[in-house]
């Protein structure tokens, strides 16, 4: 995940926000803490770092963004990870079959590891449930990558809930031309 990934909105972004009538106005907390945004933002190159250093690739990166963030219902996180899945390589059918990844065979071994990871992470499993996919997820990828993919849904989840409370609204595709 890029530093980029979850940049401040900008003032005019707040201005033009899709909110519903009834919606209260909430301070978008990346801009009401800067220096705690930042040190985020500093997990999150860091684990881009460990994630390289580990030999996670991109698509198990984003798999974890993508399922963590559907999980938690965040749809600025969506908006922005659903393009970066497709550059890791993630298919339409991929994503489209997500919520139901158990019950399809379009996820490789790995990928269906990190899937079970960030689950696990994101609805705090009970523990012998995580004790489960720990060590499925070990005997798949090794402890160092399922460490890895451990930290993404920990990152991922931190910024889903600072997006939420925020109420961060989608973000737009760039224009093509």
């Amino acid at each position: 995940m890029s530093a980029d990934a979850h940049s401040p909105l900008t003032e005019s972004a707040v201005a033009d926000a899709p909110f519903a009538e009834s919606a209260v106005r909430r301070p978008f907390l990346d801009k009401a803490e800067p220096e705690l945004y930042k040190a985020l933002l500093g997990v999150s190159r860091a684990l881009r770092d460990a994630a390289k250093a580990a030999g996670v690739s991109m698509d198990l990166l984003e798999l974890v963004n993508l399922r963590a963030s559907q999980l938690n219902g965040c749809p600025f996180c969506l908006s922005v990870h659903v393009p970066k899945a497709r550059a890791a390589g993630i298919t339409d059918l991929q994503i489209a079959v997500l919520p139901a990844w158990r019950d399809t065979a379009v996820f490789s071994p790995a990928q269906r590891a990190a899937l079970a990871v960030a689950e696990s992470v994101t609805a705090v499993a009970p523990a012998d449930e995580l004790d489960a996919v720990v060590q499925a997820a070990v005997a798949e990828l090794g402890e160092e990558r399922y460490a890895v993919l451990a930290w993404a849904a920990i990152s991922i989840n931190s910024f889903n809930r600072m997006s939420i409370v925020s109420r961060h609204p989608v973000a737009e595709p760039p224009a093509q031309d």
